[in-house]
C-alpha cells in the first residue's frame, strides 16, 4: 500500500468518482484504490450496463450513466475525468460548479479559453484541481530537474526532444475519436501536451514557436461501419521549434507512427555540460528512463537516480506508479486548500501552447506566446 508522511487515521478518506472507463479502468481505478486517502465510490459510463459491470467487478458501490447523477452522490467529494478530450470541458465544468475536487487527464480541453474558464471556476468555488502531468513525478525526470536547478549544465544552449513511438503506426488500427482533430485526437494532444508541460517545468516559459503538423495515415477502418475507411484529420507527427524566454532554442519532434522509433529522449546542452534523459521502452512509457551526464567535455556517463526518488513499488501497468504520486500531491493540496504543483494553471499553459502550435501550422509563421499571467487576465 502507498504510504506518505501522514497517517490515514489523521485525515478523512476522499470519495472519488471515476468518469472514463478506458484509461480510467486500466490506470485511474487501481491508482486511486492504491492510495490510502482515496476510495473509489462511483463510476460513470454513458452505457449503464457497462458501468454496472465494472462497478461489480471492482466492488465500487455506485454506477451512473450521467455526470449529474455522479456528482449528486453525497459520498463523492472528487471526480477523476479520463474520458476523450472533447468531453473534458463540459464534464469538468459540471464537477467544479458543484464544488467537487477534480483530477483531470490531459489534454486539458479543446481550447485554451476553455481551460482558462475551468481554472477561474476552480478558483471561485474553492475546488482543488490537478492535471495528470505524470512526468513531473517519474524518478529519473525528478533527478534531471534537480541537476538542472543545481546548474549542472550551466546556461542552456540547445534543448532537443524526440518522442518517436509506433503506437499508431499500424494503418489497420481502427478509426475513432483519436483520428479526429475536432475531438482532440492526434499526437499533439496525446504526447505534445505532456511535452509542453515538462518544457515549462524544466526550462521555463516559451517566447515564440513555429510548428508543422502532418498526417501520414490519411484513413483508417471504422469497425462500426463494416470496416469502411474513414478520413483522419488529426496529426500523427509534429515538429516544432521553440524559442524559450531566456533565448534557448528547443527542437521538438513527436510522432506516433514511427516503427522502431527511438522512444522518448530529452537532450540538454549547456555552457558547462550536457544531460541526456531517455528511454527506448515502447511498451512502458514511464519505466526504463536512464540519465547520462557530462561536464567539461568529458564522455557521457550514467548518472544513478537517488534511491529516495525511486518508486516504492512496481505495478503490472507502469503508468500507475507516477499517477499514485500525482494523487498524493493532489490530496495534500486538498488538505491545505492550495493549488497542486501540477494543476489547472499548468493545464492552461499546456493547452495555450497547443493552440498556438495549431495556429503556427495553419499560418506557416512563427507565433508569439503571451505570458501566462497576461493570458489568464485577458479572459
Amino acid at each position: 500500500m502507498f504510504s506518505s508522511s501522514s497517517s490515514s487515521t489523521e485525515k478523512p478518506v476522499i470519495g472519488v468518482a471515476i468518469a472514463g472507463t478506458g484509461f480510467g479502468q486500466k490506470v485511474h481505478i487501481p491508482a486511486f484504490q492504491e492510495h490510502h486517502r482515496t476510495q473509489v465510490v462511483a463510476i460513470y459510463n454513458r452505457q449503464i450496463d457497462k458501468a454496472k459491470a465494472i462497478a461489480d467487478a471492482q466492488k465500487i458501490p455506485h454506477a451512473c450513466d450521467t455526470i449529474e447523477e455522479l456528482i449528486a452522490l453525497p459520498e463523492v467529494k472528487a471526480v477523476s475525468i479520463s474520458t476523450p478530450p472533447f468531453l473534458h470541458y463540459e464534464m469538468a465544468k459540471q464537477v467544479l460548479s458543484a464544488g467537487k475536487h477534480l483530477f483531470l487527464e490531459k489534454p486539458t480541453t479543446l481550447a485554451a479559453a476553455e481551460a482558462r474558464e475551468l481554472y477561474k471556476l476552480a478558483q471561485s468555488t474553492g475546488a482543488i484541481a490537478a492535471m495528470d502531468f505524470e512526468f513531473r513525478f517519474v524518478p529519473a525526470w525528478q533527478h534531471l530537474a534537480e541537476l538542472l536547478a543545481e546548474g549542472y549544465v550551466g546556461q542552456t544552449r540547445l534543448i532537443k526532444i524526440d518522442w518517436l513511438v509506433a503506437s499508431r503506426a499500424d494503418a489497420s488500427r481502427p478509426w475513432n475519436w483519436y483520428a479526429q482533430k475536432d475531438k482532440g485526437g492526434g499526437a499533439l494532444g496525446a504526447i505534445g501536451s505532456h511535452s509542453f508541460d515538462y518544457i515549462s517545468w524544466l526550462f521555463g516559459p516559451v517566447r515564440r514557436l513555429c510548428a508543422q503538423l502532418s498526417t501520414a495515415i490519411p484513413a483508417r477502418p471504422d469497425p462500426a461501419a463494416g470496416g469502411e475507411l474513414k478520413p483522419v484529420d488529426a496529426d500523427d507527427t509534429c515538429t516544432l521549434m521553440l524559442e524559450l524566454a531566456d533565448g534557448t532554442p528547443c527542437q521538438v519532434c513527436l510522432s506516433s507512427v514511427a516503427y522502431q522509433g527511438r522512444g522518448h529522449w530529452v537532450e540538454v546542452y549547456g555552457e558547462r555540460g550536457t544531460l541526456v534523459l531517455g528511454s527506448d521502452n515502447q511498451q512502458d512509457y514511464v519505466h526504463g528512463f536512464r540519465l547520462w551526464g557530462s561536464q567539461a567535455g568529458q564522455p557521457l556517463a550514467v548518472i544513478e537516480v537517488p534511491h529516495r526518488l525511486e518508486f516504492p513499488r512496481t505495478y503490472p501497468d507502469g503508468r500507475i506508479a507516477p499517477i499514485v504520486r500525482v494523487i498524493d500531491h493532489w490530496v495534500q493540496a486538498i488538505d491545505r486548500g492550495t493549488s497542486p504543483i501540477s494543476g489547472l494553471r499548468e493545464g492552461v499553459y499546456s493547452q495555450l501552447l497547443m493552440d498556438l502550435t495549431q495556429e503556427s501550422h495553419a499560418t506557416g509563421c512563427w507565433v508569439d506566446v503571451p505570458a501566462l499571467e497576461d493570458f489568464l487576465a485577458a479572459g
